[in-house]
C-alpha cells in the first residue's frame, strides 16, 4: 500500500486527470450494470438448485441471457400510470431508487494504486474523511424511493409497503451503523481507504465479530430482501410498494434493489473483510506480491461474491419473518447488542491507551460480556413463564359478519358459527348483523 508522506490515503485523491475520471466513472456503472444482469441469473439458478427446480435454461447457454431477455420485455411493456396516483411523485420515486445505489459505490474502493495508460491512479473513484457516511446516505436516499413510491400510488397496498419501509429503514439503519461505530474506533478513521488500510494484519470481520454478525443482519433488513421482504410481502400486500408500477419504471426498482444488495455487500467487505487484500496466508509468506497491481481486484471480487451468495441462501432457505418479530429483532436485539458492544469496545480501547496489557483486558471483557448475556437470557426465562396465581383468560365470542363485511378473529376471540341441519339453506339474518349460518353434511361441519 502506496501511503504518502503525511501518513494518510485522503492526499491519494483529487489528483486525476479528467479522462482517467471519466474512465473510472464509466467503468463502475457498466460494471454495477453486468453485475446486476449476472447476480439476477445467478440468484435464479442457485436458488433452483436449492430447490431442486430446473431454472431459466432457455434464454442463452444454460440460460445466461435471461435476465437480459427479462430487462428488455420490462422495457417494451406498456407503461401504466393509475388515475389515483400523485403522477410527478410516482414517477420520479424508481429514479430516486435507482441513484441512490448507484451513488454508494463511489467512495468503495477495489484495489490499490495501479497504472492506467501510463497515469498512476488508485482502484476508488474518490474519498473523503466521512466516506462511510456518504454511503450511509446514499443508501437512505434509495429507501426514500420506496417510500415516496407508495405514497404516491394511490392505493391501499403500496401505502401499506412504504409505511412498511419507513419503519424498517428507521430499525435497521440504526442497528447498520452503530455496527460501524467500532470499526471507526479501531480505525480512527471514517475513511474507506484508511479502513481497508487498517486491516492489513487483522480483518475486523474476526476483530470485531459482534458489529460484522450484526451489520450482516441489518444490510438484509435494509435492502428488503429475504426473510425480511415485508414492504413487498406478495403474499398479504401483493406486490407491496411496487403493486402499481409497470414496464422501465418496475424494472428500476429492480435493478435499484440489486445494486443496493452489491453495495452493502462490497462495504461489508471493506469494512470487515479487508477490502481488496488477499486473505491470510496467501497475502503474506505465500505470494508477497497478492496485494500488488491489478491482482486485488480478484480478491475483492471474490469476496463480494462470496456475501451476494450469502443473500441468495437466505432466500431459498428461509420464509418471510412476521411483522412483530421483524420490528423485535431490530429494536430488542440488534440495537441494545450493538450499544453494549460500542462500550465495551470504547472501554478496551481507553484502556489500551493508559498501557494495560490488551490480552487481560479482552479476558476481563468476555467475562463480562458472558455475565451479561447469562443475567439477560436468566431474566427473558424468568419473565416469559406466567405466575401460577394468574387466571386464564377465558375466550370471548365473536361475530365476524358484526359490521357486514367478514373479519378474521384477533388471539383469544372464538367464531360464534351456528350449525343448521343439511334441509335447511343457509340464510343471512336482516337484523344488521349478517351472521352465517353452517350447513353439517353428514359428521362434517361446513
Amino acid at each position: 500500500m502506496l501511503a504518502d508522506a503525511d501518513g494518510t490515503h485522503l492526499a491519494q485523491f483529487g489528483h486525476d486527470v479528467w479522462w482517467i475520471m471519466l474512465i473510472k466513472v464509466v467503468v463502475i456503472f457498466a460494471f454495477l450494470m453486468v453485475f446486476t444482469l449476472f447476480t439476477i441469473i445467478f440468484e435464479r439458478r442457485a436458488v433452483s438448485w436449492m430447490q431442486q427446480r430446473v431454472g431459466p435454461n432457455r434464454v442463452g447457454p444454460q440460460g445466461s441471457l435471461q435476465s437480459l431477455a427479462d430487462g428488455v420485455k420490462l422495457m417494451l411493456k406498456e407503461d401504466i400510470v393509475p388515475k389515483a396516483a400523485d403522477k410527478a411523485i410516482f414517477v420520479i420515486a424508481p429514479v430516486i431508487s435507482a441513484t441512490g445505489a448507484f451513488l454508494a459505490f463511489a467512495v468503495i474502493p477495489i484495489g490499490p494504486e495501479v497504472s492506467i495508460f501510463g497515469e498512476r491512479t488508485v482502484l476508488q473513484v474518490t474519498d473523503t474523511p466521512v466516506a462511510v457516511l456518504f454511503i450511509l446516505a446514499s443508501s437512505s436516499a434509495a429507501i426514500y424511493g420506496i417510500v415516496l413510491a407508495g405514497w404516491s400510488s394511490g392505493s391501499t397496498y403500496p401505502l401499506l409497503g412504504g409505511l412498511r419501509s419507513t419503519a424498517q429503514m428507521i430499525s435497521y439503519e440504526l442497528a447498520m451503523s452503530l455496527s460501524f461505530v467500532a470499526v471507526f474506533l479501531y480505525a480512527g478513521s471514517m475513511s474507506t481507504s484508511e479502513i481497508v488500510a487498517a486491516q492489513e494484519d487483522l480483518w475486523y470481520g474476526i476483530a470485531l465479530l459482534p458489529s460484522f454478525v450484526v451489520y450482516l443482519i441489518a444490510m438484509v433488513g435494509e435492502t428488503n430482501r429475504p426473510p425480511f421482504d415485508l414492504p413487498e410481502a406478495e403474499g398479504e400486500l401483493v406486490g407491496g410498494f411496487h403493486t402499481e408500477y409497470s414496464s422501465i419504471k418496475f424494472a428500476l426498482f429492480f435493478l435499484g434493489e440489486y445494486i443496493a444488495l452489491i453495495t452493502v455487500s462490497a462495504l461489508a467487505v471493506t469494512l470487515f473483510l479487508g477490502g481488496w487484500m488477499a486473505p491470510w496466508p496467501l497475502g503474506g509468506p505465500i505470494w508477497p506480491g497478492a496485494n500488488e497491481n491489478w491482482f486485488p481486484v480478484l480478491w475483492f471480487l471474490g469476496k463480494l461474491l462470496t456475501l451476494v451468495f450469502v443473500f441468495i441462501w437466505l432466500r431459498g432457505t428461509l420464509p418471510r419473518m412476521r411483522y412483530d418479530q421483524f420490528m423485535a429483532l431490530g429494536w430488542k436485539i440488534l440495537i441494545p447488542v450493538s450499544i453494549g458492544w460500542i462500550l465495551l469496545v470504547a472501554t478496551i480501547q481507553a484502556l489500551r491507551n493508559e498501557g494495560y496489557e490488551v490480552r487481560n483486558i479482552v479476558l476481563v471483557a468476555a467475562g463480562v460480556l458472558a455475565a451479561l448475556l447469562l443475567v439477560t437470557w436468566v431474566w427473558e426465562v424468568v419473565r416469559a413463564k406466567p405466575p401460577e396465581d394468574e387466571p386464564v383468560a377465558e375466550a370471548v365470542e365473536f361475530d365476524p359478519f358484526a359490521g357486514g363485511y367478514p373479519v378474521p378473529p384477533m388471539p383469544g376471540q372464538v367464531p360464534v358459527l351456528v350449525s343448521t341441519p343439511v334441509s335447511t339453506p343457509v340464510s343471512f339474518s336482516t337484523s344488521g348483523q349478517h351472521r352465517v349460518e353452517m350447513v353439517e353434511r353428514g359428521d362434517t361441519d361446513a
